[in-house]
Order: structure tokens, then C-alpha cells, then sequence
């Protein structure tokens, strides 16, 4: 199968490459336009019904009004002079609030608007909500509707914040905003410019490794563009597959995918032009794309398990409860299969079609290179194996004692810059509970979805003022009955913020625990808001963690046993990669946790991160180890083959290696916490599986195994197999007799001749 894709597509390359660029660019453009009306924002949207803070998300949506695309922003009005309100500014702030309830907010039409934009012009809900007790504010209730995740609705709410600091400056008084979006807003309007530096700086970094590599400018932008092309096309086939099944992906899906899409097309096309450059080499006489096909069937068959791996890594996601990570398995998964196909389809290609082009100006094909580091420094591995390899075990073993009291952090808004979103809430903190703005609500519903009693209403007021008995809860509001009567509601301002790790042990612990106690009979209550919320997602992590980690290690581990045939070499590689793992994981505690004194690492980043790293590291194992046993299967003894695999394998991880982990490195110059812990602990991992795992410690153990690593296969008789493969027909590129100078390739034997 991989050597009828490859060899296709070196007969037909101009066919193919059109083939891609036509479908790349039309799934590109579809799925940039689509993106957003398949992605969600809200955490809770993600937790089966099963869970108590989702079946009160459910009743706070069928009996409150409530809507799952709805931003409740809070806005602070005072006096500018900084003097308490008085009487006449609080009448004019509530009819200017009406105001901004009436007037339309139009969407403004960007200049690079793209198809299918969503319009999210709309009339905003806006009411007065509290005064402070020392009158220095009075805040308002505001909402907006959308995908806050959708620039067209990010810049809705701009209109909407700018109006309405002027409507309330030309009274006198000042404004600021806080809320979800306009956290969301503020951090990605200060965080811009580095995003772009970033951006670019990772940019040049791959052009600039390619052109040190490779001394060819063509060999570092032919790469880049194509992967950005195989890219466009799986984000669009990503986006149809979720239009088609009803699935909503996180709003993170499409920045990770875009990351990862890059990293691993990279290394991929690395690959496949290490090893066209060694056989162009090798035997100059021979026709391009006889060499094209020939590489593109060899490193295809590593490639293709590689890239199964991080399939079926992902495909474990599938047994998640956790709906985010549920989703994330699929959209990672077809995403990969997309860059597997190109890899053997469209990479072959473009190495069949430029052929020594490819690394136009360099010169470096007409002549064999001298020894190099690489080839240095796998001869002294070959020569003294054991000190590399406790070298590198010890420090693995040093990092991964980061996981010594490690916790889990289900914040959301800590670690991002002062923005004025964040300020505002902090003026309000001091005025009133740190909740105010974000309350957590009890709901209570009769069991048969019956209409409360006027005696079961009456007796609410014992929870209420039981609730008021636990700690760390700042106000209790009235009940309030829903219009269909059928469910009430009882708001709690929390001391603590929404956020925090102390709210969602807060309402975890013993705010649940008073509300299961007072809960009047016949009546079932549920706990919802952003604590519970934060809290049921710890359990469901918890939950996915034990039953994804187990799954993945075994489906991984018989990739490796079908690709290598062996038993001793999958289970070395799998524990080489569970160090890794745990290394970065430890290394990411003692840099968040201990020393910057974060609450903890996000709760995502243990399993996104056994994913990433274990799949991604296996993938530069398998292509050293798959070298390994090829130059294992020649008549040399086996620490001279693992010294020749070292040699010509290395340069390709170690660049492959830094692209990759410079990918994922620009995720941790972005203002949230959480996806700095990912870019810093992806880089990290990547960077220990390229140079740590696969350059030094695979090779330190295959050269004190030698051919035993592939037990229990036999391995005595390279030589035999050597002479076997020399007396195979040797398959070479001829020129149809029948045109002209730009013949119509077809493939030939030497017994045909």
C-alpha cells in the first residue's frame, strides 16, 4: 500500500501536486469560515448531564433563559472625580443603562472578512445589578451573544465597550469593564504584537535551520509552503468532520491543530529530504525519481507508524468523559491521517518533481561530506555505550522528581497580564464579595418536573440561611422563582474568586454538602456556576486519567511491536518515553508550581502532554530504531551499525527536534497560563525526546544489546540477506522511447532490458 501511494506519485508528481494545492486551498478557505460555528467556549458545555454542576447549567437554560453563547460582561460606573455617587448620578447611570439596552450594536465588516462571516450585530441585554456599600460604584449587568472565540464577536463587543464609555464620559463618569470576554479581549489586544513576533520568529526559525542544514533556499521554503498547504486541508477536513457529526470542538482545537499540523509536517518532509540528499549521493547516476520512490517507500513505512501512533494515541480520547478531551481525540486524529497521506502522496511528489533542485544553490550533492558531529559523537556512543546511557537516565531521573507534591490547577484566568479587565475586578473585590460578578447559583426543582408549592417556596428560606452559615460565602440573594414555576434559583456571592482553587474546594466541600443537608423535601437541588463547574471537571479528569493513560500506552505499544517485530526493542522504547515523560511533567511542576508559586499545572497538561510527548517522542524512536535494524541487517558488526545509524539519522531528529519544539514553543509567549505550561512543556518534552531519548539513550542501549535487541527474531544472517537483496532485480527509471525530450516516465527492470 505505502509503495503504490509513493511510487504514483513519483510517476504522476505534477498530477499530484495540483491535485493538493486545488484541495488544500478549498478546504483552507472553507474551513477558516466555518471554524467558529463549530467551536464553544464554555468549559461546563463540555460535562455529560450526569454531573451536578451540568444538570444545573441545564435548568438555568430550559426555566431561566439562560443561553450557552451567552457573555455576561459587568460594567463599573463612578464618578470620575473619584466622590461617592449621589442620588441624581445613580438615576442618570440607570437611564443611560436603559439606553445601551435599547441601541444596536453593529458589527463592524473587517477589510479581510472572510466568507460565511457570522454577523453578531445585535441589542444587548443590559440592567443595573448593585451599588457599593460606600457608593463609590454601581455596577451593571451586561450580555452579549456569540462565539467570544470569533474575532467578528470579539470586535462587536469593542463597539459595545466604546460606546458605552462615551454615552457615560459625557455625564462625568467613568467606566470599566470585566467579564470572561473582556478579560479574553483585553489579553489578546496586549498581547498582539508579541504574537506576531512570536509568529515570526518561529518562522525564521525553520527557514533558517533548513537553509544551515541543507545551504539551500529552496529546501527551506518548499517545505514551509507545503505544509502550510497540507495544513489548510486538514483544518477544513477537521471542520466538515465536525459539521457533519453535530460535534462542537473547543476553542483550542484549531490553534493546537494548526501547531501541531506544522511540527510534524516538518519533520516528516526532514525526513524524507535527510535521506533523498544521502541516496542522491549515494548514486548520482540514478534518476531522481527512481531515488524519489525508492526513499519515499523506505522512510514511508517509519512515517506511517509514527504517524499511527499519534492516531491511535488520540483515539484513546474517544473513552474520555470529559468532553474536551473527547473532542480534541478525533480532531487530532484526522488531522494526522490528512499529513500521513501527503506525506506519502504529495511529498514523494515534490522530491520527484524538483529531484536536485531541491537544494538549488547548494553544491553539496556533488561531493561525499567529511565526518561530522553527528558521525563523532554516535562512534562514541557505539565505543562506550554505558555512560551515555546512565548519563541520561540520571537526568531524567532528576526532573521527574518535580512530580513530588504536584497539584492540579483548574483556574482559568491566573498568570495573564494586568489587563484593564483584570483591574476592574479587583476595584470591585474590594467593595464587595470577589463573586459578585459571577455568582454560584443552587436550583431546585421538584423530582416529578412538577410546579413548586407555594410551602415548598416558603421553606427555601431555611437553605438560604443555612448557606449563609458557610464560610467563604460573602451574600446569599433572595430566591427567585422561574416564569414556568417549575425550578427557583439562589444566587451566592462567593468571598474567594470564581476561579480560584479555594472556591472550587469551597463548593466541592462544604457549600454542597449544606445544600444536600438543608435541601427542603421533595425538592432536588443542584449546584451550578464556574466553581462547580471547575470542580466536576477535576473529577472527570481524574476519571479520563486513569482509564486513557493505560489505553494509549497499550495501543502505542503494538504499533511498535508490528512495525519492529521484537519484543525486547517496543518495550525499551515505551520505557525510554515514559521517562520522558515524566521528566518534562516534573519539569513543568518545578518551574509553575514551585518556583513562579502557581496553584498548580493546568489540569490539561498531564494527559495532552502523555499524548503529545509519548506519541511525538516514539516518533523520533521509531526512526532511529528503524534505521538501527536496517544498518544491522548489513555484514558489520552491531556497534558499527548503531555508529552509521547515529551518523545518518541524528542531523534529521536534531533539526526535526528544534522545528518542532520552536512550533510548540510559541504557545508559551501567549498571555493564558494554561497554554504557557503547554508550549513550555511540549518544547521541553520534544526537545528531550530528539536529543536526550532518541540520539542518545535508544543507540547507548542498542549498542550494549546489539542484535539481541530485535529478539526473538533471528538476526544472525545479514550477510545472507544482503546478497538476497543484491540479486533482487534493481528497478530503474527509463525514458519512454516513444517521446520526445520531456518523456513519460515508466518503470523498467534489468530483466527487462
Amino acid at each position: 500500500m505505502i509503495r503504490a501511494l509513493t511510487g504514483f506519485s513519483t510517476r504522476n508528481p505534477w498530477r499530484v501536486i495540483i491535485a493538493w494545492l486545488l484541495l488544500g486551498m478549498s478546504l483552507a478557505v472553507l474551513g477558516q469560515a466555518l471554524m467558529f460555528r463549530v467551536t464553544q467556549t464554555g468549559t461546563g458545555d463540555f460535562l455529560p448531564r450526569s454531573y451536578d454542576s451540568a444538570a444545573a447549567m441545564k435548568i438555568a437554560q430550559d426555566q431561566f433563559g439562560a443561553r450557552a453563547d451567552a457573555n455576561p460582561v459587568t460594567v463599573l460606573v463612578a464618578r470620575a472625580d473619584g466622590r461617592p455617587l449621589s442620588a441624581d448620578d445613580q438615576r442618570q447611570i440607570d437611564a443611560q443603562a436603559q439606553e445601551l439596552g435599547r441601541r444596536e450594536v453593529t458589527m463592524p465588516k473587517p477589510a479581510d472578512q472572510v466568507p460565511l462571516q457570522r454577523d453578531y450585530s445585535q441589542v444587548p441585554q443590559v440592567a443595573t445589578a448593585t451599588v457599593a456599600p460606600d457608593r463609590s460604584f454601581e455596577l451593571l449587568a451586561a450580555n452579549l451573544t456569540g462565539n467570544s472565540a470569533d474575532p467578528g464577536f470579539q470586535s462587536t463587543f469593542r463597539v459595545f465597550r466604546d460606546s458605552a464609555r462615551a454615552t457615560f464620559a459625557a455625564a462625568g463618569l467613568r467606566t470599566g469593564f470585566t467579564g470572561p470576554v473582556a478579560d479574553q479581549v483585553d489579553s489578546s489586544d496586549a498581547s498582539k504584537t508579541l504574537t506576531v513576533i512570536a509568529s515570526g520568529c518561529m518562522l525564521g526559525l525553520i527557514v533558517l535551520l533548513h537553509v544551515l542544514v541543507f545551504r539551500s533556499l529552496m529546501a527551506a521554503l518548499v517545505p514551509l509552503i507545503s505544509v502550510v498547504v497540507i495544513g489548510g486541508a486538514a483544518s477544513g477536513a477537521v471542520v466538515l468532520g465536525a459539521l457533519l457529526t453535530g460535534i462542537r470542538l473547543s476553542e483550542s482545537v484549531p490553534s493546537l491543530i494548526s501547531v501541531v499540523l506544522l511540527g510534524i509536517g516538518i519533520d516528516y518532509f526532514l525526513f524524507l529530504m535527510f535521506r533523498f540528499r544521502e541516496q542522491l549521493r549515494a548514486d548520482p547516476r540514478q534518476h531522481h525519481r527512481v531515488t524519489a520512490a525508492e526513499v519515499s517507500a523506505r522512510v514511508g513505512t517509519a512515517v506511517t507508524s509514527a504517524a499511527l501512533t499519534i492516531v491511535a494515541a488520540f483515539a484513546t480520547l474517544g473513552l474520555a468523559s470529559f468532553g474536551q478531551f473527547r473532542v480534541l481525540g478525533p480532531a487530532v486524529a484526522i488531522s494526522v491521517l490528512v499529513m500521513l497521506l501527503a506525506s506519502l502522496t504529495f511529498m514523494p511528489a515534490v522530491l520527484a518533481a524538483a529531484g536536485r533542485k531541491l537544494y538549488w544553490p547548494s553544491r553539496s550533492l556533488d561531493r561525499e561530506p567529511r565526518e561530522g558531529t553527528a558521525a563523532r559523537f554516535g562512534t562514541l556512543v557505539a565505543r562506550r555505550p554505558l555512560v551515555p546511557a546512565l548519563a541520561g537516565v540520571a537526568l531524567l531521573g532528576t526532573l521527574a522528581t518535580g512530580l513530588v507534591g504536584i497539584r492540579m490547577d483548574y483556574g482559568q484566568g491566573d498568570g495573564g497580564p494586568r489587563t484593564a479587565a483584570r483591574t476592574t475586578a479587583a476595584e470591585i473585590s474590594r467593595a464587595l464579595p470577589a463573586g459578585v460578578s459571577d455568582p454560584t447559583s443552587v436550583y431546585l426543582t421538584a423530582p416529578d418536573g412538577g410546579r413548586l408549592t407555594t410551602g415548598a417556596l416558603g421553606t427555601l428560606g431555611g437553605l438560604a440561611h443555612e448557606l449563609t452559615q458557610v464560610r467563604g460565602v460573602g451574600q446569599v440573594a433572595e430566591p427567585v422563582l422561574s416564569r414556568s414555576g417549575q425550578a427557583a434559583r439562589i444566587d451566592l456571592f462567593l468571598t474567594a474568586d470564581s476561579q480560584s482553587p479555594q472556591a472550587r474546594e469551597l463548593v466541592s466541600g462544604p457549600l454542597r454538602a449544606a445544600v444536600a443537608k438543608a435541601t427542603p423535601a421533595g425538592l432536588v437541588a443542584h449546584v451550578g456556576g464556574t466553581p462547580a463547574i471547575l470542580a466536576d471537571v477535576s473529577a472527570a479528569v481524574d476519571h479520563d486519567l486513569e482509564l486513557v493513560f493505560p489505553v494509549a500506552a497499550v495501543l502505542i505499544a503494538l504499533i511498535l511491536f508490528m512495525l519492529l517485530r521484537s519484543l525486547l526493542a517496543p518495550v525499551i522504547l515505551m520505557v525510554s518515553v515514559g521517562l520522558g515523560f515524566a521528566a518534562t511533567l516534573g519539569s513543568a511542576a518545578l518551574l509553575f508550581q514551585h518556583a513562579m508559586h502557581r496553584p498548580g499545572v493546568d489540569f490539561t497538561l498531564p494527559l495532552v502532554l502523555f499524548l503529545f510527548v509519548v506519541a511525538l517522542g516514539t516518533d523520533y524512536n521509531i526512526l532511529i530504531s528503524d534505521r538501527i535494524r536496517e544498518e544491522m541487517e548489513q555484514p558489520v558488526p552491531a556497534r558499527t551499525a548503531v555508529a552509521r545509524a547515529v551518523r545518518h539519522t541524528a542531523p534529521a531528529i536534531a533539526t526535526a527536534g528544534v522545528v518542532l519544539a520552536g512550533s510548540f514553543g510559541t504557545l508559551a509567549v501567549t498571555p493564558s497560563s494554561s497554554t504557557q505550561q503547554v508550549g513550555f512543556a511540549m518544547a521541553l518534552g520534544i526537545l528531550l525526546s530528539a536529543f536526550l531519548l532518541s540520539i542518545v539513550l535508544v543507540p547507548s542501549l542498542a549498542a550494549l544489546l546489539g542484535r539481541s535487541l530485535w529478539w526473538p527474531l533471528r538476526s544472525g544472517r545479514p550477510a545472507a540477506r544482503t546478497a538476497a537483496r543484491e540479486q533482487a532485480p534493481h528497478r530503474q527509471y527509463a525514458e519512454h522511447p516513444a517521446h520526445g525530450a520531456d518523456p513519460d516516465p515508466y518503470w523498467i527492470t534489468t530483466a527487462d532490458r
